[in-house]
Parts: structure tokens; C-alpha cells; sequence
């Protein structure tokens, strides 16, 4: 499994009209799938007068996703959106796209595209992040050694993230799960001695 992946850093909206339906499309990040669903009821309050309130998301956690049409013909909705998250490469990450019926059908085919293309100008307005899943090992640190300890972090490879000083000095590094063997390997080399390994973590 991938230790990196890219996700939405913020939120963002695309409006427009297509045949007289108007299209609402909302992309927020979201890491479960509680999350997502307490976000939809939020979106659907405060849109209750739509038509439709159709959505999917893409989760990085098993690669897991889902999508629905929410009333639409199946498969007209749902997948063209989840296709956009895709598209995009984005994990974390789900789009509602809210409408409202404007009196003329757009047939299926219109329909799969009026969603995908409001899905994918969503996204396209919205900031980016990466991010890392990062194992936390914790090193020992003799006072003479710690400019080698220093010179271990290598962001967003290895990011120090915490220091004790006592009868052992103590350094928390965040490591990416690809790395972890490099990394040991490393302060074998540097006569470093592992406290302890935590955890993944994103």
C-alpha cells in the first residue's frame, strides 16, 4: 500500500446551469465514512429545497469508496462523480453535487455528463495537499550525537517531531512506512539506539 496520497486541503463549490437545471457541486475532505455522511445531512439541510443531492467518496484507507444516485437513474450520477474523484487522484476525498430540476430531462447521457463535468470543475477550484502515512520511532540520542540526529530528518520523508532531553535524550521522528527499514538501517550505522516504534499515523 501507498504511504502518500493527495486529498483536498479545503473545501470548494462550482455553480452553474445546464438546460435549465442548476447545478451545485461541493468538494470537501473527508477521512470516514461518518464523517462524509454527518456532511451530507449538513448539505442537505441547508440545500432542502434541490431536486437531488447526489454524491460518492473516495476513502485511502482500503481504497474504499461509494457512490449514489440519489434518485437518478442508475448509474447516471453516483459514478460519473466517483470517475471525477478518480480522474483526479484524489483519495479522502468526496463530492456532493446538489440539483435542481429546471423542467427539461438531459437524458441519461446528459445527465452522466452534467454530473461528471460539475464533479470534475469542482475539484479543478480546489486547493490540493499531500499527505504521508508516517510511522513514529522514537531514537536515543547521546548529547554527542546530536548533530547526527539532526542531520536524519528529511521532510516530508523524515520529520523530527519531538525531542526530550533527561537521563536519555530522546528524538521522535515521523518516518514514511516506505522507509522505515532505510531508516533503522541508518541509525545502526550511526551506533543510534531505537527506543520504540508507535503506530502508523497520517
Amino acid at each position: 500500500m501507498s504511504d502518500h496520497y493527495r486529498t483536498l486541503a479545503a473545501p470548494a463549490e462550482l455553480r452553474h446551469k445546464i438546460e435549465r437545471s442548476e447545478f451545485l457541486g461541493i468538494a470537501f475532505p473527508a477521512t470516514s465514512e461518518e464523517q462524509f455522511f454527518a456532511e451530507l445531512e449538513r448539505i442537505q439541510k441547508r440545500f432542502f429545497d434541490a431536486t437531488h443531492h447526489c454524491w460518492a467518496f473516495r476513502l485511502f484507507a482500503e481504497s474504499r469508496a461509494r457512490s449514489s444516485d440519489a434518485g437518478e437513474p442508475s448509474g447516471t450520477a453516483g459514478k460519473p462523480i466517483l470517475a471525477a474523484i478518480e480522474g483526479a487522484g484524489l483519495f479522502d476525498a468526496a463530492v456532493v453535487v446538489v440539483r435542481w430540476f429546471g423542467g427539461i430531462k438531459l437524458g441519461t447521457g446528459g445527465l452522466s455528463r452534467a454530473y461528471r463535468e460539475t464533479a470534475a470543475g469542482t475539484l479543478r477550484n480546489a486547493a490540493l495537499v499531500d499527505r504521508y502515512v508516517y510511522e513514529r520511532v522514537r531514537v536515543i540520542v547521546p548529547f554527542e550525537a546530536t548533530g547526527s540526529a539532526y542531520r536524519l530528518v528529511n521532510p516530508p520523508d523524515v520529520v523530527l517531531a519531538g525531542e526530550e532531553y533527561g537521563e536519555e535524550n530522546v528524538f521522535e521522528f515521523n518516518v514514511r512506512s516506505s522507509i522505515v527499514d532505510a531508516f533503522t538501517a541508518r541509525l545502526r550505522e550511526l551506533r543510534l539506539r531505537e527506543a520504540g516504534a508507535t503506530p502508523p499515523s497520517r
